[in-house]
């Protein structure tokens, strides 16, 4: 029996990219755009026929901007909502709000007749509307067409030599993606001023990146920056893996440092969860404590099982907290969790792992 397909209604002003939008995620089996709005009235008009499983929604746009419908929307009839932007660094600050109001992830916008497009953001457009069919909204108070699946070996060796000693030093490593920025946000906010020092992955389009990093510095009593290449990894002090580059630990000596770098797509991803993990697992070991949280897809999984295999400790959050339970789930079912934890507690016990 065949699964019914997911329907998307794609909301943007411009005809071109309503067009682009629907041709993408026509091509995919599991998805069909039931229709296309020009703005949020003629939305609305098409909601009131027809429900769609998940919306694709810009934020500039005539008679209504898209920030305010979202609100509307979350507010009486929450839809899995992808924001579909050009991300302007101005308009960072918006996006993020975005989140805020419930929306479930960001896309990039298309950059119109690209080949680069094509080949890499063609699958992340579907992913994200896929996962949001899948999320938990609410309310407001394998594909033919895509290129062969690349693991952290395109980046970095695997490890082969055995864990390292145990030093008073600790790291802690965490990725995330669908429904990841309020996931870290809430993770963030519990630790203290004196935290180890930690590298995040979150999936999500660059420039993106430092925005997300500068809010979160605003709020948490830990130093919250985008990672710039040879950062050092000291207590205290979180960096975020920039948009469209990968993100790996490195160590000399006693200094632990991150490097960031171009390169291919690893897992459909970069930055890649699994590039940190398995370079966490060669330069930290059992030095290391490790967090999936919530998001689509199995990015972070093989790198769990590598860090497990090095000493390292691992959390993985729970169902129940997650909003889409792929990416921790993938790494459950591989054995290499140590707890899986609601994510309230997920703070305390990475805490504890690293006394």
């Amino acid at each position: 029996m065949q699964r019914n397909k997911i329907r998307v209604l794609v909301v943007d002003d411009s005809a071109v990219v309503r067009q682009t939008l629907a041709e993408i995620l026509s091509s995919d089996p599991e998805l069909e755009v039931m229709a296309t709005a020009a703005d949020p009235f003629a939305a609305v008009d098409r909601i009131a026929h027809e429900l769609p499983d998940v919306i694709t929604l810009d934020i500039e746009m005539p008679r209504m901007d898209g920030l305010t419908f979202l609100q509307k929307l979350m507010s009486q009839h929450p839809i899995p909502v992808v924001i579909c932007s050009s991300l302007a660094e101005a308009g960072c600050a918006t996006t993020l709000r975005a989140l805020e109001f419930g929306a479930v992830d960001i896309i990039q916008k298309p950059k119109l007749g690209t080949r680069q497009f094509l080949e890499e953001s063609r699958v992340h457009v579907c992913d994200a509307v896929k996962a949001a069919a899948r999320a938990r909204v609410n309310r407001l108070s394998a594909q033919p067409f895509v290129q062969p699946k690349l693991n952290a070996d395109a980046v970095i060796a695997k490890p082969t030599s055995k864990a390292m000693l145990q030093t008073t030093d600790r790291v802690v490593a965490v990725g995330a993606s669908t429904g990841g920025t309020e996931a870290v946000r809430v993770f963030l906010e519990a630790l203290p001023a004196d935290a180890p020092g930690m590298v995040i992955v979150q999936h999500m389009p660059e420039r993106f990146t430092a925005a997300f990093a500068s809010r979160l510095d605003g709020l948490c009593k830990v130093t919250v920056k985008e990672a710039e290449d040879n950062d050092t990894v000291v207590p205290g002090r979180v960096l975020i893996a920039p948009g469209n580059k990968h993100t790996l630990l490195k160590r000399s000596g006693a200094r632990y440092y991150v490097e960031v770098r171009d390169g291919p797509l690893v897992s459909r991803h970069r930055p890649s969860v699994d590039v940190l993990f398995r370079s966490v697992a060669r330069y930290a070991g059992r030095n290391a404590v490790a967090v999936i949280m919530t998001g689509m897809g199995d990015d972070g999984a093989t790198g769990m099982v590598e860090l497990k295999e090095s000493g390292a400790f691992t959390i993985a959050q729970d169902e129940a907290t997650s909003v889409v339970f792929g990416m921790p789930n993938e790494a459950i079912k591989r054995g290499c969790i140590d707890r899986v934890l609601p994510l309230p507690r997920i703070a305390p016990e990475v805490l504890r792992a690293s006394s």
